[in-house]
């Protein structure tokens, strides 16, 4: 009879039919740091991709016609880029989300199921995602 809404009174039928567990006190808190996470992994990847064609567009312009000086200065740019806080970020999703979300291994490919039809995986920001996005 520890219940703050009725002092001395017995819990209702509801009440004494659901589980109290720690677990679930910590999930009814606040939403799941996995979902916090895919949120944040995925709206920087947005926001690197639309950094990335904004440099992109004003390199063309400034190179005008000469396509070799643009992919010289283009490569030059994509290895200067650093992407470290949003790696750390990738790495911490691709290994908890699996273990967090619960998912299931399907055994034809010994990996976690898709969500959605895609791996859970983000791929790392690299000079080479750079090229593979916005080609030289």
């Amino acid at each position: 009879m520890i219940d703050d809404r009725a002092l001395g009174q017995p819990f209702s039928e509801r009440v004494r039919q659901s589980r109290r567990t720690m677990e679930a006190y910590l999930k009814a808190g606040a939403r799941p740091r996995w979902m916090d996470r895919v949120m944040e992994v995925d709206q920087g990847i947005a926001h690197e991709r639309a950094r990335l064609a904004a440099a992109y567009r004003e390199l063309q312009r400034e190179c005008a016609s000469d396509r070799a000086e643009f992919a010289r200065r283009w490569r030059a740019h994509a290895e200067s880029r650093r992407y470290d806080e949003l790696n750390d970020l990738i790495r911490q999703h691709n290994e908890w989300y699996p273990i967090e979300r619960d998912l299931p291994h399907d055994p034809r490919t010994r990996d976690f199921v898709k969500v959605n039809g895609r791996s859970h995986r983000r791929p790392e920001l690299s000079a080479a995602w750079v090229l593979r996005e916005f080609p030289a």
